[in-house]
């Protein structure tokens, strides 16, 4: 039994000529999936509660930090996904380099990224969307707005106890029935909501830039509790981590790399591309939100609105809401596609059911996967606490860019004369740094949250080795023969009843 089987590129490259999504977006179409995805929770609400919990105004440098990190590890991801362009991200790449069982690890642990973070974005659009709702005369009763159990106490004194966050199950389905329908309906719905959020965030960056005070960014780094992770530097690191998941999406790109018109050349504009972007925009919004409001403040819901508030600029609030749900939808938008292309992989290489490679004959796009993994995060959205999930998804992808960084130096080393449209500069240098920032940022996340890495993958261990790994050598089997369509879940079927 070999665990650690790889995939040539020669290979992949029949994976991708036997291509059945529909390949439809071009260089622009991926820059906005990039921004879509990474524009957020993270800088709608995860802002507000890393200032306010563990950095202070010093966020700016936690999220310096994490873009040093974003930045070394999208250089790898760019080299890999000009080479390898197949849907399934780090787990392809895995798959390419370091063999089967780090493969399935890390599309284990990219189900947990892609999976909670759609579940965690649906909790920060339902916070937005409770307070607009609000604004304009209409309260849904909280108990409908708060996950499983959690006890808070309503604006006229009452103790209400959360049932489930109805508004987080509905956007998710909702999501799910868009993505369902279609690639190239999908990402032009994400380009004009990407616009709209991009441009309000500069809006709040210029109108509330002179409203800056000088005492609310002093201390600058907040002398820490006695807690690691509460304020000083060690809080400087905890927001890295936290913070991190604001960057998540960059990778997302990767994940439609068969429904990409040109891949080598588009997939690495579009990762770099995003994440410059972005990076210019998370800073600046980070120094005037906890310039114009104390840290202290911001452990809300909606730390922007907060923020506008404390300006007067009350006509600005409601722009902001409305930006934050309809950009907070673009990032579910790109973390389900994500998501569902990392199952659509996986099946068809035989490490899950076939049933989730399956694509539609009309929309050809993975719809039973797409249906699946709604229903389940729509599940977890209405049920878990916000900065639990945050956390989970933070782990889970800085786990994955570790891997991904390594990958970039085994291969130079184990394929050296293979085609790479894009080298990482400086290796082994770049990938060195990358990894070691990611891994920096994972010691600042909590005990607990590590905890439910190891749980999670102790689960994935079980299913590789009960189904996944027995499947995935029947699919190689398959492979080997060329007189068979490569992975096709009906082959696999076929192969499997001739055993």
């Amino acid at each position: 039994m070999n665990l650690f089987t790889k995939k040539s590129l020669a290979q992949l490259d029949r994976e991708s000529e036997r291509n059945p999504l529909r390949r439809s977006l071009g260089r622009t179409q991926l820059i906005a999936l990039g921004v879509g995805s990474i524009i957020g929770t993270g800088i709608f609400v995860m802002t507000g509660t890393a200032a306010s919990q563990n950095a202070g105004p010093a966020l700016v440098l936690s999220m310096i930090l994490t873009t040093i990190g974003c930045a070394f590890s999208g250089l790898c991801y760019a080299e890999f996904a000009a080479m390898v362009p197949i849907a399934g991200s780090a787990y392809t790449y895995a798959y390419a380099t370091i063999g089967e069982f780090v493969a399935w690890i890390i599309g284990w642990d990219l189900i947990l990224e892609y999976a909670l973070s759609v579940s965690t974005v649906a909790v920060g659009w339902s916070g937005y969307f409770v307070s607009l709702a609000h604004d304009v005369g209409l309260d849904i009763p909280l108990a409908l707005t708060m996950p499983f159990g959690k006890v808070v106490t309503d604006a006229h004194g009452a103790t209400v106890t959360g049932v489930f966050n109805l508004p987080a199950v509905f956007i998710v389905v909702l999501v799910s029935a868009l993505l369902i329908s279609g690639i190239r309906q999908s990402a032009n719905t994400n380009t004009v909501l990407v616009m709209i959020k991009a441009m309000v965030l500069v809006v709040f960056v210029v109108a509330g830039a002179s409203y800056v005070q000088r005492a609310n960014l002093t201390p600058f780094i907040p002398a820490n509790t006695g807690q690691f992770g509460h304020f000083g530097w060690s809080g400087v690191l905890r927001g890295a981590g936290v913070m991190f998941f604001a960057y998540i999406g960059f990778d997302a790109v990767t994940t439609a790399a068969q429904e990409s018109k040109d891949p080598q050349r588009d997939m690495p504009v579009g990762i770099l591309g995003s994440l410059a972007i972005c990076t210019v925009l998370y800073i600046a919004v980070a120094i005037v939100l906890t310039g114009i409001v104390h840290y202290s403040k911001l452990n809300v819901a909606d730390p922007l609105a907060v923020g506008i508030d404390a300006t007067g600029l009350r006509w600005l609030s409601p722009v902001i809401k409305v930006s934050a749900i309809f950009g907070l939808f673009s990032t579910m938008l790109v973390q389900l596609l994500g998501q569902t292309r990392i199952f659509f992989s996986m099946a068809r290489d035989g490490l899950l059911p076939r049933v989730f490679g399956s694509v539609h004959p009309r929309y050809k796009t993975p719809h039973v996967s797409t249906m699946v993994t709604g229903l389940v995060c729509a599940f977890v959205a209405g049920l878990t606490p916000i900065e639990v999930l945050g956390q989970l998804v933070s782990i889970g992808t800085l786990l994955a860019f570790v891997l991904v960084c390594v990958g970039v130096v085994i291969l130079r080393k184990t394929a050296p004369q293979n085609r790479r449209p894009f080298r990482t500069p400086w290796v082994p240098l770049v990938p060195a740094l990358g990894a070691l920032i990611c891994l920096a940022q994972m010691v600042g996340l909590p005990g607990e949250t590590w905890l439910r890495l190891v749980i999670w993958l102790a689960i994935g261990f079980v299913i590789y080795f009960a189904y996944g790994h027995r499947n995935a050598h029947a699919a190689r089997l398959v492979s080997d023969d060329p007189t068979m369509e490569l992975h096709l879940p009906e082959n696999l079927a076929k192969h499997a009843a001739n055993r």
